[in-house]
């Protein structure tokens, strides 16, 4: 691979973003689904489209912009997924699936991908490419199915990403490079930890990559001083401590939802464009693209403010990041540096507890920024906290009856109280959630509420399978003869992570019944 010529093919497709041509494609509904021209590839270099565009155009009778799409690009339409066999089987469903989900080292061919040197697995759909807090799940998935090397070159791929950009985007394409999602390389190394001969060789291989996805996320932290300071990512709490929240280091029209943008921004006409625009793609940082946490308004996508909430979630994965970096420089001989994560996972802990806690509310809530106080959302983010052992046997007891009584339903979680239009909320439920929760559950003995919900998931699965002989992105918990909705697509195909859940919750069912 050509690092210098494919560092310049990321940034010949962001100028291309910006041009009048993708603008004006992009607001001509030629396309259904934006993703489609952002992911679209030039047949010869986007100058020599540019001169040609702005010489053509201007014969406004003969002109057409569907023929000169067509005519200088290849576009990569979604293809529905097809698996020879019946709906007998479904784990043999999804070894069918890895391999049709599989992706071998990209080309080094100009359009917004950033090629990777080594296989991965997509999540299927409109994502052709990978995704980054995906991957945790699909890679349970991959282990459990014995693909354990592919596991492996997914978490080298981000490790190379991480080298090239400074960070470890949203996914593999240019217009996710200002962006990351929730922090999980840690995680990932601590999955296939187990399998390897050697673990000092490979830890000393990845702790690198771990700390300095850490340092990402706390970039800026040294130059806070007052109460409330905030840069980017990082918030200097009153009692001097430091919590984390989503951010977008670019305040503009998501490519890949161009219009969709565009078109909100001027239903909802806000008084801070810069703002309104960051705050969608900060967002989508989360995971959560979109979810009443984010909003002012429950109902409406023009109030979000996800900048002004520090998410429950985040922190305690950055916190079980703490906890790692300690835990693996000791396994290296480092106490030093080990003591240094230690003092930082209390001092978060610490701040998670004074914050997050609403002793009113029994659960871990996000902090809002402006309000000095609990957001009003419940969400399946307050199981974090159980899920990397950071909360009592008390508080823990408190949220699995909290859990138990407002989010379980027949076919599993919701993800949300909130009947939104939002796909991050009530009535849809997420495989990554969902092992969240029975992970957390099961480290606090809340076996038989961890073995519901696991087994209510797997029935919602296997029963949209057999009805349909498709694994989905996500599924209507509440009623689930109903197609999950929401969001800004129709729900995908595939699907990477609850396949790789399902896998996961399989395994983890023969377990606990010996």
């Amino acid at each position: 691979m050509n690092i210098e010529l494919v560092n310049q093919q990321a940034q010949d497709s962001l100028h291309f973003f910006d041009s009048e041509l993708f603008k004006t494609v992009q607001m001509s509904d030629l396309f259904a689904d934006s993703k489609t021209f952002a992911d679209a590839i030039p047949k010869i270099p986007f100058t020599e489209i540019y001169q040609q565009f702005h010489k053509e155009k201007e014969d406004i009778l003969t002109f057409n912009l569907k023929d000169f799409v067509n005519q200088f690009f290849i576009i990569i339409d979604s293809e529905e997924i097809r698996v020879d066999g019946g709906k007998d089987c479904i784990k043999e469903h999804i070894e069918s699936l890895w391999q049709i989900l599989k992706k071998t080292p990209d080309p080094d061919i100009a359009s917004s991908l950033l090629p990777l040197k080594n296989s991965y697995i997509v999540p299927g759909g409109r994502f052709r490419e990978i995704y980054y807090w995906d991957s945790y799940f699909t890679a349970l998935g991959l282990v459990e199915s014995n693909h354990i090397d592919l596991a492996e070159s997914m978490l080298k791929n981000f490790l190379d990403l991480q080298s090239r950009y400074g960070c470890i985007p949203n996914g593999n394409r240019s217009y996710y490079l200002s962006r990351s999602q929730p922090p999980i390389l840690g995680l990932l190394v601590e999955l296939l930890l187990p399998y390897q001969n050697n673990e000092q060789e490979f830890l000393s291989a990845n702790i690198a990559g771990i700390e300095a996805e850490y340092e990402f996320w706390m970039n800026g932290k040294e130059l806070l001083k007052e109460e409330y300071s905030e840069l980017k990512r990082v918030v200097k709490m009153p009692d001097g401590s430091f919590l984390n929240r989503y951010w977008d280091d670019n305040a503009s029209p998501r490519p890949e939802s161009y219009r969709e943008d565009i078109e909100l921004l001027n239903e909802s006409k806000p008084e801070d464009t810069t703002s309104f625009y960051r705050n969608i793609r900060a967002a989508c940082e989360s995971g959560w693209d979109f979810s009443s946490r984010w909003l002012g308004d429950d109902h409406s996508l023009a109030s979000i403010r996800t900048t002004r909430i520090l998410p429950i979630d985040l922190n305690c994965l950055l916190y079980k990041q703490e906890t790692l970096l300690s835990h693996y420089y000791e396994m290296l001989g480092d106490k030093n540096t080990s003591l240094v994560y230690a003092k930082y996972s209390t001092s978060r802990k610490s701040a998670i507890q004074d914050y997050m806690w609403s002793e009113s509310n029994s659960f871990y809530m996000d902090y809002d920024l402006d309000k000095k106080d609990y957001s009003p959302i419940k969400s399946l983010a307050g199981l974090l906290p159980l899920f990397v052992e950071l909360s009592d046997v008390k508080q823990a007891k408190q949220v699995s009856l909290v859990v138990e009584k407002s989010f379980l339903k027949q076919g599993g979680l919701i993800t949300t109280m909130i009947d939104s239009s939002q796909q991050w909320d009530s009535p849809n439920g997420w495989a990554p959630l969902h092992w969240f929760v029975v992970q957390g559950l099961l480290k606090y003995q809340q076996k038989n509420l961890a073995n519901t919900i696991q087994q209510r998931w797997l029935n919602t699965v296997e029963g949209g399978f057999q009805q349909t002989g498709k694994i989905m992105e996500k599924y209507n918990v509440c009623q689930q003869s109903h197609k999950a909705g929401g969001g800004e697509y129709d729900v995908q195909e595939g699907f990477g992570w609850t396949n790789g859940v399902h896998l996961a919750f399989n395994s983890l069912s023969k377990k606990l019944s010996v």
